[in-house]
């Protein structure tokens, strides 16, 4: 079995639009939450979300590649393009081109002598909602504009650029990709799911690097009034709506954003010399085959203790858990039941954060930066807080860190769960070399 470790991480969110201002933001405490930007939300009941400020699509695409692929492809092919950079496998992105057509930067502009990696490289990226901005906007532009609908013509890309596997499609076209390719939509697991299955690629025996992460574009008025309606929602309309494992929590922050990883053998960076984050040693994948959209805690616990398995570890020797904890009232005290079916008596002396305090809920795209955040929080021995708690909800009594804390970690864990009892969770190890 080849060793599986992350040589490169990109990544654009509510805290920043490069991987290294999400991290310093995400250790600052410092919320991505805000009023809606993107509609008018003067008639609907939730008015707060996290998206993206000042990211610019014209560094990475034209502008006829922006105005044919949905928001969702842009954030994943920026986040791959400095995923790719962060690994030494491009040159920097250029300037965008003079204004008339151009912008964007082209597979010429980003080779290097590493560059031949990338021919043979594989892509998966998840996403759990695809091009649904792009699919409100034409159906808007068709049924509410005022035009006719008979004279109004179909956008001959709608198909294509709201399709779930487009990210990994276009980033595999912008980057001169032709290994492997596959689009996971496994709900709000989706972007975990995408690097657990790029680490099983190269466990395997594929010999090529892998581009892996998720990517979201949500926040529109069809996504936030539906998971509105669902009741996920947190009414609150300001930056502490999002407060995992408070006792006053009542749902999650819709948000957006992407990240990508940079997945490859051990041996293969450590001939390049590459700068290794850290190595995967375990996957866990389970359902809990129980409710559309309730969790249940041995569904999580299974796919915990799976992952663990997969290392060789035993629970006792998790340093670190970066939870799912989304603020759901449901969710946060699911979890915690499954890390204590978990770890026993050892849950109550894990450090447990849930970065989405910051964040907001980012769906796919959550967990891959979850993940990042728990590299860097090996690498730096920081475990970022976890804001807005301030009551603690005595059915969530774990050790939930609040504060920056200094704390050697060896070994973490990342949590991802979504509807359909969907359940992911990574095992990260820390290399020093």
């Amino acid at each position: 079995m080849n060793r599986v470790v992350v040589t490169g991480i990109g990544a654009v969110s509510p805290l920043g639009n490069s991987f290294n201002e999400s991290w310093e933001a995400t250790k600052a405490g410092l919320s991505g939450i805000a009023p809606v930007a993107k509609f008018d939300v003067s008639d609907v009941g939730w008015k707060v979300a996290g998206e993206l400020k000042g990211f610019d699509s014209g560094k990475y695409l034209s502008l006829k590649e922006i105005n044919r692929l949905d928001p969702f492809v842009h954030y994943a092919v920026a986040a791959a393009i400095m995923a790719a950079e962060d690994a030494g496998l491009i040159n920097p992105p250029l300037p965008p081109f003079a204004k008339g057509g151009g912008g964007g930067i082209t597979n010429s502009e980003l080779r290097t002598p590493n560059s031949e990696l990338l021919e043979s490289a594989a892509v998966i990226i998840g996403s759990s909602r695809g091009g649904i901005s792009t699919i409100e906007k034409e159906l808007q532009r068709k049924y509410l504009s005022g035009i006719s609908r008979h004279s109004s013509r179909t956008s001959a890309y709608l198909m294509s650029s709201t399709t779930i596997s487009m990210a990994s499609s276009y980033v595999a076209q912008k980057l001169g990709i032709k290994g492997f390719c596959l689009g996971i939509s496994n709900a709000c697991a989706s972007g975990t799911s995408a690097i657990g299955e790029a680490y099983r690629l190269i466990r395997s025996g594929y010999q090529c690097i892998v581009l892996c992460g998720g990517a979201e574009a949500p926040v529109c008025r069809l996504s936030v009034e539906g998971y509105g309606s669902s009741g996920v929602l947190s009414k609150v309309n300001n930056s502490s709506a999002s407060r995992p494992f408070d006792r006053t929590r009542d749902g999650f922050v819709l948000s957006e954003g992407a990240c990508v990883f940079v997945l490859e053998d051990y041996g293969s960076a450590l001939k390049r010399g590459a700068r290794i984050y850290g190595e995967i040693v375990g996957y866990g994948n389970t359902t809990d085959a129980f409710h559309q959209t309730m969790p249940h805690p041995e569904g999580e616990a299974k796919a915990i203790k799976t992952a663990i398995d997969e290392a060789g570890l035993k629970p006792g020797d998790i340093d670190f858990i970066n939870a799912h904890g989304t603020s759901t009232p449901l969710g946060d005290k699911t979890e915690t039941e499954a890390i204590k079916l978990s770890f026993g008596n050892r849950a109550y002396h894990i450090p447990v954060t849930s970065i989405k305090s910051v964040t907001g809920h980012m769906l796919a795209a959550s967990g891959a930066l979850e993940a990042a955040v728990t590299l860097m929080s090996m690498n730096e021995g920081i475990i970022p807080p976890t804001i807005n708690l301030k009551e603690r909800d005595p059915e969530c009594d774990l050790d939930y860190v609040t504060q920056l804390r200094r704390s050697e970690v060896m070994f973490a864990i990342s949590n991802s769960f979504g509807f359909g009892g969907v359940n992911a969770v990574l095992v990260f190890k820390r290399l020093n070399v």
